[in-house]
């Protein structure tokens, strides 16, 4: 049975973190920019990772009531996150972007996704 993550509040912290990341997202800073240019993301496809973030904020905040929620969007964010470093990883753009942002993202969802199995 799943229940409600305890402590609740990395849930908590990595949905503020995917909002933010979000906002920020809507006009990137240099940082975002260089991350998404490095990995060759097409610029015309940018607005989906912000629909995608918001998306999981939401899960990820509904999964604070409803654990099962939680635990299948914590799992997404895993699984985006892995894609993410992969992304990485083949377009060999491993610079400090890919160290603090997605490898960063990717412990901090795993760090979440732990209390809902234990």
């Amino acid at each position: 049975m799943i229940h409600v993550p305890h402590p609740w509040w990395l849930t908590a912290l990595l949905a503020l973190a995917l909002f933010s990341d979000a906002l920020m997202s809507i006009r990137p800073p240099t940082f975002i920019q260089r991350c998404l240019e490095g990995v060759r993301f097409p610029r015309d496809w940018w607005w989906t990772l912000i629909a995608i973030k918001l998306l999981a904020t939401a899960g990820l905040v509904a999964g604070l009531k409803y654990p099962g929620v939680g635990l299948a969007t914590t799992v997404g964010v895993i699984a985006y996150f892995v894609c993410a470093a992969y992304a990485h990883y083949r377009a060999r753009f491993l610079k400090q972007e890919f160290w603090l942002n997605c490898l960063g993202m990717l412990t901090l969802s795993v760090a979440a996704a732990i209390p809902y199995v234990v």
